[in-house]
């Protein structure tokens, strides 16, 4: 349950509550998970008056404010057309109009696809107050021991990689029983993400060599069951679906 509500008009501002060790005190961005009924008592910052829902890119690189909202992140005219497609699988319409990408990423499990695809992307989120740039996959697993007291200002990612994003799921809107996002930079760098189980997507492949990366995904999933699907129908399909990727980032 939310005990407070603060919406300060500067980052210091922000910063000096969300730093306070009682009560514990969050980050509020579309609130898409921060409303949703729960058992534990918070306080939360509302970001929307910081200037945190920025696009512009600088180089070679997209840099979003980590209050952007998903279906602005969507309208960007940069937006590689994998992410675009990730993005919509992500969540329909009415939910990418309020949820943003640093809340999305914050809160993902493994099945959520647009996490999959900014690992496989390599995205870099700058936290205050250290201005610290910080890899997704570094941050994914330390969510919890790295984020209270700090705010997610950005996520950048770079513009010049070829993204492929296949999946399997029970209906087309559907989270995915298996996902594989990878990733081609011009330097011949290839990454390759495997979604839908877990408590965050993971990282299979990430270098310049001719790996053959298939045993690899297939090990990774040998021991992926829960409800929604067994070991061996996610080790299966993980091994087609990166296959599938694999061509799609080297034909591109």
């Amino acid at each position: 349950m939310i005990l407070e509500y603060h919406r300060p008009d500067t980052l210091p501002q922000a910063l000096e509550l969300l730093s306070r060790p009682e009560p514990r005190t969050l980050p509020l961005g579309g609130g898409t998970v921060l409303n949703a009924p729960s058992d534990e008592d918070f306080a939360v910052v509302d970001l929307q008056k910081l200037g945190l829902d920025t696009l512009a890119s600088k180089g070679n690189t997209l840099n979003i404010g980590a209050a952007l909202t998903l279906q602005a992140l969507l309208n960007s005219q940069d937006l590689p057309d994998a992410l675009g497609r990730v993005i919509r699988h992500e969540a329909g319409y009415n939910l990418r109009q309020t949820a943003t990408v640093a809340g999305t990423l914050v809160a993902a499990d493994g099945r959520s696809p647009f996490a999959a695809a900014m690992l496989a992307l390599d995205a870099q989120l700058t936290l205050l107050p250290e201005d610290e740039i910080t890899g997704l996959g570094e941050l994914l697993p330390l969510r919890a021991e790295r984020l209270p007291g700090r705010l997610i200002t950005q996520v950048s990612v770079p513009l010049q990689t070829t993204l492929a994003y296949e999946y399997v799921a029970r209906s087309p809107a559907d989270l995915p029983i298996v996902c594989v996002a990878a990733a081609r930079w011009p330097s011949g760098r290839r990454r390759v993400v495997l979604g839908g189980y877990g408590t965050a997507p993971l990282v299979v492949l990430d270098g310049k060599g001719d790996e053959d990366v298939l045993p690899a995904v297939e090990s990774a999933y040998m021991n992926a069951a829960d409800e929604w699907a067994s070991a061996e129908y996610r080790a299966d399909a993980a091994v087609t679906l990166a296959g599938r990727a694999l061509l799609a980032i080297t034909a591109g």
